[in-house]
């Protein structure tokens, strides 16, 4: 009986060293039957009773000696199988094939006209200060002459943090020019881009965030005519040579004097169209004379020193530049859409 036992050990061993399966189906069938949960060695165990007590070693020896096998044999299948399909993945690669072309990038229209903006206010000597989005009321409203009961905040409405009501989301970038005339003494020739937000219902003319580059000019004898020289130079850069300014009378709670910015329509040429609305003017920005009280609360002296502020939205210049009618496409991130702005970089 033992040696029955013996005989059918060795001939199992025997059969899983001539074994040679070629596909992953038949070497997963070689596991199983050799090495798996119910692999044909289990039903022998239980005839170790018939194994004289002398012989118990040599018998156990044998089995390790099979698993053992058959574990290296289907270690050796296994890295002869993987080692065939990585030279057959290698020899279907085609190296004279042409590659896949990359996408082009493309600059967004927004930065597009954030950075033409910049660059023609550096030509002229203004410098560029940035600051933080998370504002609070003294900067972005009090500092500016809009004290808590002025009727102007109601069109500046905002996001305020959760129980923080002095903490706020800056509604434009005139907060950074009170901290830069807070820590710089005149003369100050800056602007001031940046992401700013308003509490808006958002529709194709009005978003709950936008962009903004305002600019500020404070030196001693600064007058409204270089206000004007000022936003002229801007207009005929960004819109054409051709251009011609138009100055408002308007209201601002930071400037007195204060204007509203029109240029003639560069796409009618004064014709009368639908983005002009017949009119042959469009409007651009604001600007206007430092408020004097706006000095005095940042430190400067308004006996001294005069200067200019301007400001206007990013993507309203973006607008007009490219004819977009619609703001919410410059937030969708549509890439059939900003891929028509590759010719522009």
């Amino acid at each position: 009986m033992a040696q029955e036992i013996f005989d059918k050990v060795n001939s199992i061993l025997a059969d899983i060293q001539a074994a040679s399966p070629s596909s992953a189906e038949d070497i997963e069938q070689f596991r199983i039957k050799y090495l798996g949960a119910k692999n044909i060695l289990k039903p022998l165990f239980g005839e170790i009773r018939n194994i004289p007590n002398e012989r118990k070693k040599e018998f156990g020896q044998l089995v390790n000696t099979v698993k053992q096998t058959a574990e290296d044999k289907l270690q050796a299948l296994n890295n002869q199988v993987a080692q065939e399909n990585e030279t057959a993945e290698a020899n279907a690669l085609d190296m004279t094939a042409p590659g896949e072309p990359l996408n082009m990038g493309s600059r967004h229209p927004v930065s597009i006209i954030m950075n033409r903006i910049i660059e023609t206010f550096s030509r002229i000597g203004f410098t560029v200060a940035e600051d933080r989005e998370i504002e609070d009321d003294w900067h972005n409203f009090t500092a500016l002459n809009t004290p808590a009961d002025h009727p102007a905040r109601d069109m500046q409405d905002t996001y305020y943090l959760l129980n923080d009501t002095e903490r706020l989301l800056r509604t434009h970038t005139s907060s950074v020019q009170v901290r830069t005339m807070e820590n710089q003494k005149p003369p100050i020739r800056s602007i001031f881009p940046g992401r700013v937000y308003r509490n808006e219902t958002i529709s194709a003319r009005a978003h709950c965030q936008f962009h903004q580059v305002e600019g500020l000019y404070i030196d001693e004898n600064v007058s409204f005519a270089d206000l004007k020289q000022t936003i002229e130079y801007f207009a005929k850069e960004i819109f054409g040579h051709k251009t011609k300014i138009r100055l408002r009378p308007s209201f601002f709670p930071f400037t007195e004097p204060s204007a509203e910015v029109d240029i003639s329509c560069f796409i009618c040429g004064g014709e009368g169209c639908n983005v002009c609305k017949y009119t042959s003017w469009v409007e651009i920005g604001g600007c206007g004379m430092v408020d004097p009280n706006v000095l005095e609360n940042c430190g400067i002296d308004s006996q001294k020193y005069t200067g200019f502020a301007f400001g206007m939205g990013v993507e309203r210049i973006a607008m007009l530049k490219y004819r977009i009618n619609d703001i919410r496409l410059l937030f969708e991130n549509d890439i059939r859409f900003l891929n028509q702005f590759q010719s522009a970089l």
